[in-house]
């Protein structure tokens, strides 16, 4: 009789509807998933409760969240005593790099990512990096998804050994209009996720940037958003 094995995938679960729809992703494309999430000091650390939730949602009997202080070195909104920009609009974002980008968050979250596939055995890695409807992180581009994945290539043992990883970020040149009306399809509990990064006790503020652009997307995609923003 031949014994097949379904092959493994890490998934990068941050909380909120991008990384969501990205392990929904993973699912459908038949892999086994291993959950990863980042408790790296920020400060809408309540978004490591919705990726513990959404996990559940999935059935992925393997989650695993990593503690990693990048409070001791700051330098962003999200990790310092620095205010989170508020907005009215979607016009009104800068196309500067803003003050909630996390300096190199994307390489250490994949490098870490990177660490368990090679102990798991897993080959692919997903993150659900965005390049469309995004604040304009540069570690969310293309060019330097692929850059890891070469890197990737050289700095591990299974690379060296003929085994490459290959980085799937299947959201990157999606709307988030179209990334909500994919994880609707994959059956994504939007209820669920967390996106504002400055959460306030009766919901999310409504006024950051993700808040910003979470909202733009549910009204792109012409369903009611099922979380609770703060009375204003």
């Amino acid at each position: 009789m031949l014994v097949t094995s379904v092959p493994r995938a890490v998934v990068l679960l941050s909380g909120g509807l991008d990384s969501a729809t990205c392990l929904a992703i993973a699912k459908h494309d038949g892999f086994e998933v291993a959950c990863l999430t980042i408790a790296y000091g920020q400060r809408h650390a309540i978004e490591v409760e919705s990726a513990q939730r959404i996990a559940g949602s999935f059935g992925v009997a393997d989650h695993r969240t990593v503690a990693l202080d990048l409070r001791a070195i700051g330098g962003s909104a999200l990790t310092a005593g620095v205010d989170v920009p508020k907005h009215a609009s979607v016009a009104e974002l800068s196309p500067d790099v803003p003050v909630t980008y996390v300096p190199a968050r994307n390489t250490i979250f994949l490098s870490i990512a990177l660490s368990l596939a090679e102990v798991l055995g897993a080959r692919d890695i997903y993150i659900g990096a965005n390049a469309v409807d995004y604040s304009g992180y540069p570690d969310c581009r293309p060019e330097f998804l692929a850059s890891f994945e070469s890197l990737a290539r050289i700095a591990t043992r299974a690379g060296v050994d003929g085994a490459p990883f290959r980085v799937h970020a299947p959201l990157l040149e999606l709307t988030k209009g179209q990334i909500i009306n994919l994880g609707t399809e994959l059956g994504v509990a939007f209820a669920l996720t967390h996106s504002c990064y400055d959460p306030l006790p009766d919901g999310a503020c409504g006024h950051c940037d993700s808040c910003l652009l979470r909202m733009k997307g549910f009204a792109e995609a012409g369903t009611t958003d099922p979380i609770a923003y703060a009375r204003r």
